[in-house]
């Protein structure tokens, strides 16, 4: 498989996109005027203390206070042993209202929600993760050789140098990793904390201590595996950071690094915009004829199969069949590519042998094996649908890129001219019962006054009857389809 990287690292806004054979999967967005906050520790102010949720809403100097529930938070009395003992029912416990406290983001601002917290604070490098307040050693679940897997477990334990209050996570890019660039790793990690742990015993609460990498940066240390076969970002001057930082931290990586100086835009040449594009769309076109439908809502994101324009060659069970099989890749595709996260329901076509079905759910299995994120799959519910969750850590493409449509309010509908036409006649009744007046006006979209003037003409004559008066017609070009006055004179 063939993976690049390509980094728009424009000025106020940057941006990753991840290719795996020419065809985009993921884009990762940061812009000056709000970068992402996960990773980011924070000194904070307890604000609130919610028993009945046990849950606090902690002051970080952020628009919205953030979140941070009893199980995120390290018992303070057990903070030095790496070991938590059963935790306490009660968050009183744990934290009081005023208190300052030493925080990290897990999750960004999502929606109408403030930041989730942890006090178990993380920090990341190119091979381990590391957690200062946990135990014991982890390995990355991808990498699956056995023997390389007790090299680095037993490299790792080497150089603990006893300290049972600190953990380490082994990541994926550390398989065959060098065992000096390892102790690196945990020397620089080791330093970063204590620079960290004063910087926040000094710091006034709500003032940031520690913040991640920009995002140029974060793409080669989290996503610059082995099998990246180079990585082209547009200036000059992000190009010599991201050397420097690849010369420090990973030299290995530093062949496949290169600057891209042709005129034609980067994310243009291999068609990342125009893919960017149709990820905001609700429709999803599958090379067969066949589409899938996806629809985001507050609580979950809802997803629908249909043959479409696909008609087969065998019967209507394969028909299916192979569009159901097209559709869990594509699926998994747009996952990743639109950054959807949470509950996910999948309708697909009804299959009735339960051989397909099988298949059909180990094709889209296979097909989220690649993904980063957390994912969880169910079998098919009675019902006939798959359901699934997502960890969600940022908003999702679609809420980075849009926001929702002034005129519908993000329902994505509007009422139609006949249904306005009839709410003009329920308000010229109820006003010419309560005022005095010698006209009235009709003030409304052009589509409105359209219909009252050809199918509702009837209709609005016998108002003027009933009422006695007459009825003006005028059309407001700013106005939209169920926008309307009724104004007497």
């Amino acid at each position: 498989m063939s993976i690049e990287i390509l980094i728009n690292a424009g000025s106020h806004e940057a941006r990753v996109a991840v290719l795996e054979n020419g065809v985009l999967q993921e884009v990762f967005l940061e812009r000056g005027s709000g970068r992402g906050l996960i990773g980011n520790v924070y000194k904070g102010k307890v604000s609130r203390v919610l028993p009945g949720m046990q849950a606090a809403f902690i002051e970080i100097g952020l628009e919205r206070t953030a979140f941070l529930h009893a199980s995120d938070i390290i018992d303070p009395r057990h903070a030095d042993t790496g070991i938590e003992p059963p935790r306490s029912e009660n968050i009183r416990t744990l934290v009081c209202e005023g208190s300052e406290i030493l925080v990290q983001v897990l999750k960004d601002p999502l929606g109408s929600k403030g930041a989730r917290l942890t006090t178990y604070i993380t920090l990341p490098s190119r091979y381990l993760v590391y957690m200062p307040h946990g135990h014991g050693i982890g390995i990355s679940a991808r990498i699956e050789n056995e023997a390389e897997r007790t090299r680095l477990r037993e490299t790792l334990q080497s150089y603990s140098l006893g300290q049972d209050s600190e953990g380490f996570i082994v990541r994926t890019a550390a398989e065959d990793a060098p065992i000096e660039a390892l102790r690196a790793d945990m020397l620089y990690l080791r330093k970063l904390w204590e620079v960290i742990r004063t910087d926040g015993l000094l710091a006034r609460a709500g003032v940031l201590v520690h913040a991640d990498l920009p995002l140029r940066l974060r793409a080669l240390r989290d996503l610059m595996t082995g099998d990246v076969d180079r990585v082209l970002v547009d200036q000059p001057a992000a190009f010599q950071e991201m050397q420097e930082f690849a010369r420090t931290f990973m030299p290995e990586a530093l062949p496949r690094i290169e600057l891209y100086d042709e005129v034609r835009p980067v994310f243009e040449l291999h068609h990342v915009e125009e893919e960017i594009q149709k990820s905001l769309d609700r429709k999803v076109a599958l090379k067969s004829g066949g589409h899938v439908i996806i629809d985001q809502t507050e609580a979950m994101t809802t997803i629908d199969v249909n043959t479409g324009a696909f008609v087969g060659h065998r019967n209507l069970e394969e028909t299916i069949f192979r569009t159901n099989l097209e559709a869990s890749v594509a699926i998994a595709r747009q996952l990743r590519l639109r950054n959807l996260g949470g509950i996910i329901i999948i309708d697909f076509i009804d299959m009735t042998e339960a051989e397909h079905r099988r298949q059909v759910l180990q094709s889209l299995e296979k097909a989220m094996a690649t993904d980063h994120a957390k994912t969880s799959i169910s079998s098919v519910s009675p019902l006939g649908l798959v359901e699934m969750t997502r960890k969600r850590t940022r908003e999702s493409l679609e809420h980075l890129l849009c926001q929702p449509c002034p005129t519908c309010e993000g329902r994505g509908f509007v009422k139609t001219a006949e249904t306005v036409c009839h709410e003009v006649f329920r308000e010229i009744l109820r006003q010419s019962r309560q005022f005095e007046f010698e006209q009235l006006m009709v003030l409304a979209h052009q589509d409105v006054i359209e219909r009252l003037l050809d199918e509702e003409s009837a209709a609005l004559a016998e108002l003027e009857l009933v009422t006695g008066k007459p009825i003006r017609l005028q059309t407001e070009a700013l106005y939209c389809v169920d926008q309307y006055d009724v104004v007497v004179m």
